[in-house]
């Protein structure tokens, strides 16, 4: 379904969903350590939402198998959390979440750099990779084009000669984890559909510091980079409004 104008009800479901989706992104941003195991890590979002109220919106769906999506380094996103796998110093760690509340989903991802490494390159990509999605969100009003978004995101990215990962884009999002129109991380400006105010969208820039080709794992679900450079991923779910934007994940 194409993305439409939200009621004030469904707005403020969105607006509940997303602070409590930024709440759980920012426990686990500081609860993420050397050590623990992926799997932890998704039990710990699992019970702080649990706490805070509200339903995983990514457990079950298309037969995904856990409430958060956990990506290690070379993986872009869709990372199955597993007891084996153990974060090292120095893992990118990017963590994506989906919380429904009252029919109405939210979705963002942060990525960390957990322990005292001095990969400053990880550390580095980490923080671009924030600042593109930024800068898409700072080009959101009424009447503005996907392909606007787009461009501001791919400026950062290539100002950095990071990889634009191609395959995976953002999208609207609210009654569906999944709506049209998609939001690909790089375009011309002035072009695609055009969001009205009271529509909300998911933003998400994928960046690597490779080539933008990825591949998936044969668990069906994990996507990692095909040259095996380290990616990163962040997401906000962000509200049009008439003269701007307001983040509804804000962490």
């Amino acid at each position: 379904m194409i993305t439409r104008v939200k009621t004030k009800s469904e707005i403020i479901a969105m607006r509940q969903s997303g602070q409590r989706l930024g709440h759980v992104l920012n426990h686990l941003r500081n609860t993420v350590e050397v050590g623990m195991s992926t799997k932890e890590v998704a039990d710990i979002a699992r019970d702080e939402l649990a706490r805070v109220g509200g339903k995983p919106a990514f457990l079950g769906m298309y037969g995904f198998p856990d409430v958060l999506c956990i990506s290690l380094n070379d993986e872009v996103v869709h990372g199955i959390p597993q007891a084996n796998k153990i974060i090292e110093d120095g893992d990118i760690v990017s963590m994506d979440f989906g919380v429904k509340l009252d029919g109405m989903i939210t979705d963002a991802a942060i990525s960390v750099v957990v322990g005292t490494t001095e990969k400053t390159s990880r550390r580095k990509l980490v923080a671009i990779t924030e600042e593109a999605l930024l800068a898409g969100i700072e080009t959101l009003r009424d009447g503005v084009r996907v392909g606007t978004i787009s461009n501001a995101i791919e400026k950062v990215l290539n100002k950095h000669h990071y990889g634009i990962v191609r395959d995976l884009v953002g999208h609207g999002v609210g009654h569906e984890l999944h709506e049209e129109p998609n939001i690909p991380n790089y375009g011309k400006s002035d072009t695609g559909m055009i969001l009205k105010a009271g529509m909300t969208i998911a933003i998400e820039p994928m960046a690597t510091l490779g080539g933008y080709a990825v591949v998936t794992d044969s668990d069906g679900w994990t996507i990692r980079t095909q040259d095996s450079s380290d990616s990163a991923h962040f997401e906000h779910t962000i509200l049009i409004t008439q003269d701007g934007y307001e983040i509804l994940t804000k962490i």
